[in-house]
């Protein structure tokens, strides 16, 4: 049976070689260890650990993927050679960084990034815009970013809201809350996605959903990382759309992700069914290809013969039991392949 294929609309491939690593004390020792990693890379390396990643995506029912990327140009080219090699859709989330973090990270202005950026779309890679975080990006930066996203169409990815520690710099640079200076600056609108927003305040999910912008759900990285967790029902209550993503690939399984998102709900409502199934699998497909500007994917498909499907013969309860009760394991790729 084949069902649409699974989007995952936020990777950092390269932190996948972290799985496993569970000392530091928290989200910023975290951080700290990434960078270390990130540093560490040549273009090489991003090559062939690629394509083991967007393979592994690939295997568990992933048929798209947006590559939210921060190490450079070159690498950039060839994370979108890996994802061919792959068989995966590639959106390219090209980071403009432009303080903080490593000196690998970082252009030297907006001008910089936005040349960078032409020269991937002339190379053919699909782009979206992406302003690392408020953090990462002052606020004429953003103003600038956002500009550009609207005037050519493309898809503004923005990291805002993970950490309290984050939203408190913000405030204290700012006097505002980040997506508080998101909207200021003209970086929300409907191609908008903003990645986490674990801990956005109720204020700034009415400007998500004034905007008609979506938020990026990550809960296997959320929780790996200690960011805590989206206020689910507040946002299902909203209308705001939601996409899922394997982040830091601590795990790769988008029903794992869509399962969390649901667990989450139940928690904080203490009922069961806050997310219907249908939307759960809208989550994990459609909503994450509009935000990548994707048209069209491949479709995913589920083996029916699978030992964790066993008992189950009936349309309605292979979706319940799908979401809830299986694994990536169930997902093949597509027929074409």
């Amino acid at each position: 049976m084949t069902v649409q294929g699974f989007v995952d609309a936020h990777c950092h491939a390269f932190q996948r070689a972290l799985r496993g690593r569970g000392h530091g004390g928290d989200f910023w020792a975290w951080r700290d260890e990434m960078i270390r990693h990130a540093e560490s890379l040549t273009v090489a390396d991003v090559r062939r650990e690629y394509v083991e990643v967007y393979g592994e995506l690939r295997a568990n029912g992933y048929t798209a993927v947006g590559e939210f990327h921060y190490l450079g140009l070159a690498e950039a080219r060839a994370a979108a050679e890996a994802a061919d090699e792959a068989g995966i859709a590639f959106t390219c989330l090209y980071a403009c960084y432009l303080r903080g973090g490593s000196p690998r990270f970082r252009q030297e202005s907006v001008a910089q990034y936005l040349r960078e950026l032409e020269e991937l779309r002339g190379a053919g890679v699909r782009v979206g815009v992406a302003p690392h975080s408020v953090r990462a990006c002052p606020s004429d930066a953003l103003r600038e970013l956002g500009r550009y996203a609207a005037d050519h169409g493309l898809p503004l990815h923005v990291h805002a809201d993970e950490q309290p520690r984050e939203i408190d710099e913000c405030v204290a640079e700012h006097g505002l809350r980040p997506v508080e200076l998101l909207d200021r600056e003209g970086c929300l609108g409907p191609a908008t996605t903003v990645v986490h927003a674990t801990h956005a305040d109720g204020h700034e999910l009415d400007l998500l959903r004034s905007a008609g912008a979506r938020i990026c759900v990550c809960p296997t990285t959320e929780a790996n990382l200690g960011d805590g967790f989206l206020p689910v029902a507040r946002v299902l209550h909203r209308g705001i759309g939601l996409c899922i993503g394997s982040d830091s690939n601590v795990r790769i399984d988008p029903l794992e992700e869509l399962r969390e998102l649901e667990g989450i709900a139940r928690r904080q409502t203490g009922r069961r069914g806050v997310v219907p199934v249908a939307s759960l699998l809208r989550f994990g497909s459609s909503e994450g290809a509009a935000a990548l500007g994707l048209d069209a994917w491949p479709d995913a498909v589920v083996d029916l013969d699978h030992p964790q499907l066993r008992g189950v013969d009936d349309d309605e309860a292979l979706y319940e039991a799908l979401v809830f009760s299986c694994t990536g394991d169930v997902l093949r790729k597509t027929s074409d392949q």
